[in-house]
């Protein structure tokens, strides 16, 4: 599991940056427009509207940022944003997958389109990933947040649905099956545990490693279509060595 270790450090060391920040505060706000949407407007009775005000919290987005976000979700028009996905290959095989969260489908897949091609990749159809990568729960959490033994923790959390868990000097990080990851967000709210981050991700089943040039190509890639204002995910099976700079 240490690529998986590994792929979570990328994306938390990419969100630390003021730029993603901001990034992150517009997927949070439109995530609530959905969460809104299918589960009403009430933080503590909506399970996903409840894990959007926490990982609100881990990037310091103020309290009122959200809950007016929460207010305006609950007009007609936010119900026009919906859940997109888009299977696509980069140059040397890289296989990417891409959520988005749109009101206007076809400028979001016109935006997507004119990246790939631009770049020398191609649109797949839906489904040819499946097998590409498994959605797992991954659950971020400072270890200052942290005051039991590991192997303490660890069995307590198991019967949150726990599959695995990694640690280094700074972060612990938690893995849970799909199907599992509301079941941990109980368990951890019941441990009086706060995470950082807990979303669900899309993690390779097999990465594939490329030359520095290469590698240089496919995230830049990566950045651009995660500049689009409607892209929330990319997720790749792109192997990048430890000591790799961007």
């Amino acid at each position: 599991m240490s690529g998986h270790n590994k792929w979570s450090k990328i994306k938390r060391a990419k969100g630390a940056a003021d730029a993603k920040r901001s990034k992150e505060y517009s997927k949070i706000l439109k995530e609530v427009a959905v969460a809104v949407r299918e589960g009403g407007s009430d933080v503590e009775s909506n399970a996903r509207l409840r894990l959007l005000f926490a990982n609100a919290r881990g990037c310091n987005m103020p309290k009122d940022t959200f809950m007016r976000a929460v207010t305006k979700a609950s007009d007609k028009s936010a119900a026009a944003m919906q859940e997109v996905t888009f299977e696509c290959h980069a140059p040397h095989g890289i296989a990417l997958f891409i959520e988005t969260l749109t009101d206007n489908n076809m400028r979001t897949v016109a935006n997507v389109r004119s990246i790939m091609n631009k770049m020398g990749g191609t649109m797949d159809q839906n489904g040819s990933l499946s097998f590409a990568f498994t959605r797992k729960g991954v659950f971020s959490i400072p270890r200052a947040n942290v005051t039991m033994d590991l192997e303490e923790l660890e069995m307590a959390l198991i019967d949150g649905g726990l599959d695995e868990m990694e640690s280094d000097d700074e972060y612990i990080t938690l893995y849970t099956a799909y199907e599992d990851f509301g079941n941990m967000v109980k368990t951890l709210e019941e441990m009086k545990i706060e995470c950082e981050s807990a979303e669900l991700q899309r993690i390779p089943n097999t990465t594939r490693s490329l030359d520095a040039d290469q590698t240089r190509k496919i995230l830049k890639i990566v950045d651009m279509l995660e500049e689009d204002d409607d892209v929330t995910n990319v997720f790749h099976d792109l192997e990048i060595p430890d000591d790799f700079e961007e």
